[in-house]
């Protein structure tokens, strides 16, 4: 027997309402009748996912203090959150700019990269990947060092239809 993917992720959160919304209106999760955030918890849905949930939010209240993982102590870098089209990538990171959660962008090569903080600070990473069939060696190559991402540059090469990871991250 062996893992082969992330079911869902679980995250303590300051506010779980405030939580919710970020995630149900900038990247589309959708809340599942069930979880109690008046009693401070809350569990959500990737769009089109068949998992029961892919997040699940606990609040500490706004007395929790920051995260110290890979500051202070060991812990959670980011999740990623893959997108369908690299179009989706676009509009994500207009709204997360628009929201001031948009923190950074990188250029991996074979993948493209946005990192953003949620309204606790966590931070999370939305990624497109270059489908199989359109995988270069330069793509390759790149992917040995972080580079700026040219979102402008990689839909005029690829097209905001591109469907992300094909044959790599799905069947």
């Amino acid at each position: 027997m062996s893992i082969f993917r992330l079911n869902h992720a679980v995250l303590y959160v300051r506010n779980v309402a405030e939580s919710v919304a970020f995630y149900r209106d900038l990247l589309g999760f959708d809340y599942i009748e069930g979880g109690d955030a008046h009693r401070g918890a809350a569990f959500l849905r990737a769009p089109g996912s068949t998992n029961d949930h892919d997040l699940g939010l606990f609040e500490l209240g706004a007395h929790a203090a920051d995260s110290g993982a890979g500051q202070t102590s060991v812990g959670l870098y980011h999740l990623a959150w893959e997108v369908d089209t690299l179009g989706d990538l676009d509009r994500i990171a207009g709204l997360l700019e628009a929201a001031g959660a948009l923190v950074g962008s990188s250029d991996h090569g074979t993948t493209k990269s946005l990192y953003a903080k949620d309204p606790s600070g966590i931070e999370f990473e939305v990624v497109w990947i270059i489908p199989r069939e359109l995988l270069t060696d330069a793509d390759r190559d790149k992917s040995k060092a972080i580079g700026r991402l040219d979102l402008a540059g990689e839909l005029a090469k690829y097209g905001a239809d591109a469907r992300s990871g094909v044959g790599i991250s799905r069947p």
